[in-house]
């Protein structure tokens, strides 16, 4: 019963619509306006009632200004836009400040920016669809408790879809927070994507996420790996990967996002590696997760291997800056 129960609490939370939520959230604090960010911003404001406002902040002045445009012209109404001059700001007003930052680092920086005496009582719900390490996101999330006398919550909702997903508004979070927060939280994240998966209690979001992606960084090294050997055999690159993808060998990136150029015309691979999930960011996320593991003392035997693989790619002339399907290129994978 218990295993059930847990498998019926991972089914994506998508029974309530927006108008049924307990509960009209009117403003938004949003802070971090990077490629995933700027477009999640972009939705939730669009989703919104004219009567609703979204401040922005971001230390990209230009990033702001443009987003700020791009809403404000947008034929389709939505909420109000305001524009801060600081974190502080943007969240003195809201009942819910998003962030969605590059590192645990900025993380914990901005809101202790935000949580100063300055930040006036309410109660607030902080939403990070940050990806960063659970240890952090826990210890953030005391802090907000301790700074509000709990009448604030903190929690994780790291996301996937890359900014393809966060373009189109077809996310899907994965949340960690109390069951009582759920009705909270969940309408808001569906405003900028299409599924919330709950995991339990804060942190859970962040270790499902960074489970994901050690398994999918191992996947891509293995598809790179084995294209290039089926390919020195004699084998097409089209044919290969279609015996992979209808057989045991299929995964994600052999089917989705194959490494090799030309097999798949709408993947980075075949425009040069431009675009995707950038090999930087798979290598910090590889990094988390090891923290991760070491914290939990979970061994995980490939790991080490594979982080030198995406380092090694990171500081590749040919491989930096680009998908990191691009590990096919940095391992001379035959293009």
């Amino acid at each position: 019963m218990k295993a059930a129960t847990r498998i019926r609490s991972l089914q994506p939370l998508q029974r309530r619509a927006f108008s049924s939520s307990p509960r009209r959230l009117d403003t938004y604090g949003f802070i971090g306006l990077g490629q995933m960010g700027y477009q999640m911003a972009k939705n939730l404001q669009l989703k919104l009632s004219p009567s609703d406002t979204v401040c922005l902040f971001d230390l990209n002045k230009e990033a702001m200004s443009s987003l700020a445009g791009e809403m404000k012209q947008s034929q389709a109404g939505g909420a109000a836009v305001q524009l801060a001059d600081s974190a502080l700001n943007a969240s003195k007003d809201a009942d819910t400040v998003i962030t969605v930052l590059p590192e645990p680092s900025h993380v914990k920086g901005v809101l202790e920016l935000i949580l100063t005496p300055d930040l006036p009582n309410r109660p607030r719900l902080f939403i990070d669809c940050s990806t960063i390490d659970p240890s952090t996101s826990r210890q953030v999330a005391k802090s907000v408790t301790d700074a509000t006398s709990g009448s604030s919550h903190f929690v994780d909702a790291p996301m996937s879809g890359g900014v393809v997903g966060a373009t189109a508004g077809t996310l899907t979070f994965m949340l960690g927070c109390a069951d009582s927060l759920v009705p909270r939280t969940e309408p808001i994240l569906l405003r900028m994507g299409k599924r919330v998966l709950h995991c339990g209690r804060q942190g859970t979001g962040l270790s499902a996420k960074l489970a994901n992606n050690y398994l999918l960084a191992i996947n891509n090294i293995a598809t790179a790996e084995a294209m290039n050997l089926g390919i020195r055999w004699g084998l097409e690159p089209k044919t290969l990967a279609g015996i992979f993808n209808v057989s045991t060998g299929k995964c994600w990136p052999s089917e989705i996002n194959n490494p090799v150029p030309g097999v798949i015309e709408t993947a980075p691979a075949s425009r040069d590696y431009a675009g995707g999930f950038g090999v930087s960011l798979m290598r910090k996320d590889l990094g988390l997760a090891i923290q991760a593991a070491e914290e939990a003392d979970a061994k995980l035997e490939l790991a080490s291997k594979a982080r030198e693989v995406y380092e090694g790619a990171e500081k590749d002339d040919k491989c930096k800056g680009r998908d990191f399907s691009v590990v096919y290129r940095y391992m001379d994978g035959k293009e």
